[in-house]
């Protein structure tokens, strides 16, 4: 396996099939403080997904959401690795999850355990990747469908609050709400099931949670900046992916 975007898709599916195997079963949980906590399927996940990337690039280093960052430190390559987003659907019985493998400013892919679908990129064009078919992602507003993270930390009030966005006259007239607790909603606004995505918090470009998704959205053509509106980085607060710039630009009057 010598292609990075194979890598990160084998390593994206070797996460599901630990994670669609573990579902549903009592499993232990490791406790991470502040109400959150990780299951014994988030580890073994994350350990099948480097199994892949250490096999394929012995080299490289990894960043994963359960055991840190591994590997050497004098190396420009760096996989992003959350082996379950949506821990806290998929520990009380809930299939919404993604698993995300990025190669930092690389190709990425996300897949959700239970569709069998995963969501790709090499960097510069999207796919929606089933059963052995690569399908390009074409991204539209049409479903006027936007997810809202309303998780903690949020680090942007009293300026930005996602609840205020909700309740907003205009936001009512012209979307429905969707309420998500994992970055699998970025794959849907990359693949036209979303039409946005709006999320607070800080440093999400470089993040194991919202790598993969960030790369899927910009690769498809989507409109991606942080709540303010200018382009992502270290210090960015939020994030807004949107189909197109229509409906990134209403969103930001609406937050403003």
């Amino acid at each position: 396996m010598t292609d990075d975007l194979d890598i990160a898709t084998a390593g994206a599916l070797a996460g599901a099939e630990v994670v669609r195997e573990g579902y549903g079963k009592e499993l232990a949980r490791i406790d991470k403080g502040a109400g959150d906590f990780a299951t014994a399927a988030d580890v073994a996940a994350e350990r099948a997904i480097l199994d892949v990337i250490r096999a394929a690039r012995p080299h490289d280093a990894v960043l994963g959401e359960e055991g840190g960052r591994q590997g050497a430190t004098d190396t420009g390559r760096l996989w992003l690795v959350d082996p379950l987003c949506g821990t806290l659907n998929y520990a009380v019985g809930t299939p919404l999850v993604a698993v995300n493998v990025a190669l930092r400013d690389g190709p990425a892919a996300v897949a959700d355990p239970f569709t069998g679908e995963v969501f790709r990129t090499d960097g510069n064009t999207a796919w929606l990747h089933h059963e052995g078919t690569d399908t390009p992602l074409r991204p539209t507003a049409a479903t006027s469908l936007v997810d809202v993270n309303l998780d903690p930390p949020f680090p942007s009030t009293p300026d930005f609050r996602a609840t205020d966005l909700l309740a907003h006259p205009v936001f009512v007239a012209r979307f429905r709400p969707r309420v998500v607790s994992t970055t699998l909603a970025l794959t849907w606004v990359a693949a036209g099931r979303r039409a946005a995505y709006v999320t607070d918090g800080t440093g999400l470009s470089g993040s194991v949670h919202f790598a993969a998704g960030i790369a899927l959205c910009r690769a498809a053509g989507c409109v991606v900046t942080g709540i303010d509106g200018a382009p992502l980085g270290p210090t960015s607060r939020g994030l807004v992916a949107a189909a197109d710039a229509e409906t990134h630009s209403l969103l930001m009057k609406l937050i403003r």
